[in-house]
């Protein structure tokens, strides 16, 4: 019995000891990873929805007072161009006059072109959410699809697509405004991980 014990404590070199110790901080090295990308997504998807709140608050306000400056319950002014509606991927957003950063986080944003429902070019940009939401559903357009923009004087035009396709974030080709004097709707969103840009191309009916 105790050559037993002895030969198992044998086999305890300090060796043996560093590789358990390196496991064991492995292990709670990865259940720190894990726990830090969880809070990570439950935050930024508390963040999306709050933001997706007050865009539609936007909404809210500009079909009751018909204005273009907006003042959010987090206190925040917003000046508003238009509003998209894309019945068919239920895509329905204000477009904010201007484009940063802290802009996108809230709705879509006007990056290029014209005033709205007028001769040339009006591009407009937004996330592309997992979830679904600002633009999260655009890669399911589809040639033939509708998109309406209604614009600050309450004008509501349709917007036929008419091309779908993919470019580098260099690529800023699909902004240009030679439309042969027509109107025209460019939405532009992240692809690919954030790699590449989805452009849907539309032309008014």
């Amino acid at each position: 019995m105790n050559q037993i014990l002895v030969t198992e404590k044998l086999y305890i070199t300090p060796e043996f000891k560093r590789k358990r110790m390196l496991y064991k901080i492995e292990f709670f090295l990865s259940v720190f990873l894990v726990f830090a990308l969880f809070s990570y997504y439950v935050y930024a998807e508390y963040d999306r929805n709050k933001n997706e709140k007050v865009s539609q608050e936007i909404l809210n306000q500009i079909a009751a007072t018909n204005s273009i400056i907006y003042t959010a319950s987090n206190g925040v002014e917003y000046e508003t161009d238009a509003i998209l509606n894309i019945p068919r991927l239920g895509i329905n957003y204000p477009v904010l006059t201007d484009t940063s950063d802290e802009l996108l986080e809230i709705s879509l944003n006007k990056y290029w072109g014209p005033d709205p429902n007028e001769v040339g070019n009006y591009c407009i940009v937004g996330h592309n959410y997992r979830n679904g939401k600002m633009f999260g559903t655009l890669s399911s357009i589809k040639n033939g699809d509708i998109a309406e923009l209604t614009d600050g004087y309450g004008r509501r035009i349709k917007y036929q697509v008419y091309d779908k396709y993919v470019v580098k974030p260099t690529d800023t080709g699909c902004t240009t405004q030679h439309t042969n004097g027509q109107k025209e709707l460019t939405l532009i969103t992240c692809t690919n991980y954030g790699k590449e840009r989805l452009v849907v191309k539309c032309r008014a009916i």
